[in-house]
């Protein structure tokens, strides 16, 4: 991933960030409140050695004390030299943690001993680094002493004496925040990458499965809020940059069509409510406004829509036409003074997948592609019935829309898997829903901008969103009125 769609995730899971961020500086904020402040004080001693008369006599008492010193460090906290403290001090309620406090050390290459000593009270620290080293020095001249007629061959002699210092070593308001706050950020970061993670949902072309490293998008649909009650978008406003989006989707499948030579196309979705059926009315509309003879056929026996869409009598439909009720020509109705012609569902059958897979259904589809230019099929989604996979094998291939922000992933790849089973074609993916605005709609944009483009699909998207987001629409003739629809004549015949 690139640092802009590092940033995108962060943007788009913001409150989640936010939230971390604030939670982990309001917690270093807290625990800096809640800790007792503290003080250090430190007394620095200085090792030396007597009897020494020659250079010779210095440099082995030097090397002497550099090794001797590291050991006085270490005996700083023993009982020896704390209890004397202790007493002298009167600190019987501290005595049992007050090794705790001290600390020893010697910088390198020095004979110089440091003692620090921590404690809630500035001068009782300097009472205590100035006692332990006063018991120190003299613990060491004991254990030095050898013979008692003679001086202690080690002298300490302090070279700085603790003071009170003025302002607490512990806690650092300043370092603390400071801390708390790049804590928060990585907290953030990972909870906003992980969540990323764990949102299977399709956003952007690179979501969608590719075949041979190309992922062939048809096109792009941007939401429209009133598509439910105005879904004929071509048809009612022609000039609108959504239905620019159609007209473009028109053209890539049109080079499909050009490349593959059939043309029956289906159109289905992996579940329900992606918006294959609006798409398909809008695609049969500008296909018809080319000049094309079209036939839109509604398939979709589970939940049909052609009818209500168009305003078109739906009673009686393909499932009539199928079992031998009624003629073509009694059931195609033309719509407008275009080259759109529809057949609605009719009836719901008891059987829709034996029905849609019979040999009437493939007789059918054979006459009507040599009847149209283009045939249209919208059917039910793919994940609940197995409709659209039985169609996808006597046609031309299948097309499957995507709602940007609804279909997972896991959801696409089984449809996919439904086609793939039966030796069904996948033509392409049709983008739906895409937001004109906030994260997920610069992130689609990002993505496919700089995604690849290895297909003529591809290039196709590139000029569809571009008109879908702010240029002008190539302006087109708006259709007429639709014509009254013939009335499906009476079947003499028994079902």
């Amino acid at each position: 991933m690139r640092l802009s769609e590092y940033l995108l995730v962060v943007r788009k899971h913001f409150l989640l960030f936010s939230a971390i961020f604030l939670m982990s500086i309001a917690s270093a904020f807290t625990i800096t409140s809640l800790t007792t402040p503290t003080y250090e004080s430190t007394t620095r001693l200085f090792v030396s050695t007597s009897g020494n008369e020659s250079a010779a006599d210095l440099l082995t008492g030097n090397s002497f004390t550099q090794q001797r010193v590291k050991s006085y460090a270490d005996i700083v906290t023993s009982p020896a030299v704390l209890d004397a403290v202790v007493a002298e001090l009167n600190l019987q309620d501290i005595a049992d943690r007050l090794s705790d406090n001290i600390s020893a050390t010697v910088p390198l290459n020095t004979i110089i001993l440091e003692i620090t000593v921590t404690d809630p009270s500035p001068y009782r620290a300097a009472n205590i680094a100035n006692s332990v080293a006063s018991s120190l020095e003299a613990v060491v001249t004991n254990l030095e002493t050898v013979d008692p007629t003679l001086a202690s061959p080690v002298k300490l002699s302090v070279i700085q004496p603790g003071q009170a210092a003025k302002s607490p070593a512990a806690p650092r308001p300043l370092l603390n925040l400071a801390l708390g706050a790049l804590i928060g950020l990585a907290l953030g970061f990972g909870a906003s990458l992980l969540r990323e993670s764990l949102d299977l949902r399709i956003r952007s072309v690179e979501d969608v499965p590719d075949k041979d490293g190309v992922t062939n998008v048809l096109g792009g649909i941007v939401f429209d809020p009133t598509a439910e009650s105005n879904p004929l978008i071509v048809h009612t406003s022609p000039k609108s940059t959504r239905a620019e989006a159609f007209r473009q989707l028109r053209t890539n499948i049109q080079f499909i069509e050009a490349a593959e030579g059939r043309k029956s196309i289906v159109m289905t979705s992996s579940v329900p409510s992606e918006g294959k059926s609006s798409t398909i009315a809008n695609l049969a509309i500008a296909m018809a406004d080319t000049g094309k003879k079209v036939l839109l056929v509604d398939c979709d026996f589970r939940k049909p829509k052609m009818h209500k869409y168009f305003s078109i009598e739906g009673a009686v439909g393909l499932t009539n036409l199928l079992i031998g009720q009624v003629k073509p020509s009694d059931v195609i109705q033309r719509w407008g003074r275009k080259n759109l012609d529809l057949l609605p569902a009719g009836q719901v059958p008891p059987n829709p997948s034996e029905l849609l897979g019979s040999e009437a259904m493939k007789k059918f589809l054979i006459k009507a592609e040599k009847d149209y230019d283009v045939v249209l099929i919208d059917t039910a989604p793919l994940l609940p019935v197995t409709d659209a996979a039985i169609l996808s094998k006597i046609t031309g291939g299948v097309a499957i829309v995507v709602a940007v922000g609804k279909t997972t992933k896991p959801q696409l790849s089984a449809a996919l898997g439904h086609v793939e089973s039966v030796g069904g074609r996948v033509l392409g993916f049709i983008m739906n829903k895409i937001p004109t605005k906030g994260v997920d709609a610069y992130r689609y944009r990002y993505s496919y901008k700089y995604g690849s483009y290895g297909s003529y699909g591809n290039y196709g998207n590139y000029g569809t969103y571009n008109q879908a987001y702010g240029e002008d629409a190539v302006e087109t003739t708006k259709l007429e009125a639709p014509v009254a629809a013939k009335p499906p004549r009476k079947s003499t015949k028994k079902a």
